[in-house]
């Protein structure tokens, strides 16, 4: 194809320009970078009037700006929009940067920099495909619409408000986004799933005091104790969530995505030995692949309470807290699910004991259909470009703001991702693969080509 000449003969310059929003610290979870949101986002807006996109917008919003474009002339054809983010992860631990996280670093084929690939560098390959398509044939194969926020990092607070207001203006026939990774190197993949989300804070109290557990140890409850019981009244022995109600809306795994999960090839061995684990866990009669993709969770993410200092000290506590979470899957309710899960505490937890139950974030999971028209194109697209066929999978992680889009806007979410699974994505070093730079360009001029 005649634009993989003109992604050749400007990779130098791409990269560099790249770099520069690299550059940029727009890390979305601390105030104190709020001009470098701004920065990242003027930024965006720049490079996609380079590229020849129209009706460039920075909107301002309660939180972060969203940078929209379009390019609205192909009558007929259908339109993609396609979604990314500009911020980034927080880096710390800085220390355990081998390169500092905003000086952007190649190394043995590799982008290393905060956001080269989650998700900078997978949004900007999007920019400059439409730059390429544009330069070449002066024109673009379908309808491009772009919306780029600066906050998926922290949840997306505003663009849901957006979206809300903006639908129509949004109004698409898909919406295109690569903020995933491939299988492995050489190995694309399509996720057509996401896990949902839930969270949840427990508190339990007993007396109005810690107490000598000399003088009241057997006679009063313990917080702790009492704590600890309830939270393992929440599985059974096999793992399986024990909430009356919990898996109430979750969709069977179908023979035909159980096939797509066996080509993948996964090795539960190696990642026993990897982890250091005497063995896997989890719900009978599913794989690891298909319980971190297509299964619901729920998971303990910190407890605490009691004395936790050096040495002994004998105190029955007065108080003992708990953190949980759950991935969700389609079709489950979040708030139905929170509901439950605080419902089974209070009927479990022990007498002398009082429980407050703060509940948090809830996102719905993501879930398309594989055999989808657009999605067959998508895989079409990676065959044409890596030689093989991409597969379709789940991803056990959440993006909430896809479920969104897919929702509001009543069209498929297509997750092209050209990341790696060990590019060390909210990690120190996190890096990009040029190799998926360069496949990457291609890959979406011909998705884009083919609709």
């Amino acid at each position: 194809m005649k634009e993989q000449a003109y992604f050749q003969e400007n990779r130098e310059k791409h990269l560099a320009e790249l770099n520069e929003w690299l550059s940029i610290p727009s890390i979305s979870a601390i105030s104190a970078h709020k001009e470098d949101i701004n920065r990242a986002a003027q930024w965006a807006a720049d490079a996609l009037t380079r590229a020849g996109m129209e009706n460039v917008e920075v909107i301002q919003t309660a939180g972060h700006p969203i940078v929209y474009a379009d390019h609205l002339h192909a009558p007929g054809k259908p339109t993609a929009l396609i979604y990314g983010h500009y911020d980034v992860q927080p880096v710390d631990p800085l220390n355990l940067w081998d390169t500092p996280p905003f000086e952007p670093t190649v190394r043995d084929g590799k982008l290393f920099a905060r956001g080269a690939t989650d998700d900078k560098g997978q949004i900007f390959l999007h920019i400059k495909a439409v730059e390429a398509l544009l330069a070449e044939n002066k024109e673009l194969p379908v309808n491009v619409k772009f919306c780029i926020e600066g906050e998926e990092e922290i949840s997306s607070p505003n663009l849901p408000i957006y979206l809300n207001d903006n639908t129509d203006k949004l109004r698409a026939d898909m919406v295109l986004i690569s903020d995933t990774s491939l299988l492995e190197k050489g190995e694309p993949a399509i996720s057509t799933g996401l896990r949902g989300l839930c969270s949840l804070e427990v508190d339990l109290n007993t007396a109005n005091t810690d107490l000598h557990s000399g003088s009241f140890g057997g006679g009063v409850p313990n917080a702790l104790h009492a704590l600890v019981s309830l939270l393992a009244s929440l599985h059974d022995e096999q793992g399986r969530v024990s909430v009356d109600g919990f898996y109430d809306g979750v969709l069977p795994l179908s023979p035909e995505m159980r096939e797509e999960f066996v080509k993948q090839g996964f090795n539960e061995e190696q990642l026993r030995q990897d982890l250091g684990l005497e063995q896997l866990y989890g719900e009978e009669g599913y794989s690891f692949v298909e319980r971190v993709g297509a299964r619901p969770t729920l998971e303990l993410n910190g407890v605490w309470g009691g004395f936790q200092g050096e040495g002994t000290k004998t105190v029955i506590p007065k108080e003992a807290h708990a953190k949980i979470t759950c991935r969700l899957v389609a079709d489950q309710d979040p708030q139905q699910v929170l509901d439950r899960i605080e419902a089974h505490l209070r009927a479990h937890v022990q007498p002398g004991a009082t429980l407050h139950v703060k509940q948090i974030e809830k996102a719905f999971a993501f879930n398309t259909d594989p055999t989808d028209p657009i999605l067959q194109k998508a895989a079409d697209a990676y065959e044409q470009v890596y030689g093989v066929r991409a597969l379709f999978t789940k991803d056990g992680g959440s993006i909430p703001i896809v479920e969104k889009l897919s929702r509001v806007l009543g069209v498929p979410a297509v997750m092209m991702g050209f990341g790696l699974p060990d590019e060390n994505l909210h990690a120190p070093n996190e890096h990009f693969n040029l190799e998926n730079f360069d496949k990457g360009l291609l890959t979406i001029v011909q998705f884009l080509k083919s609709l």
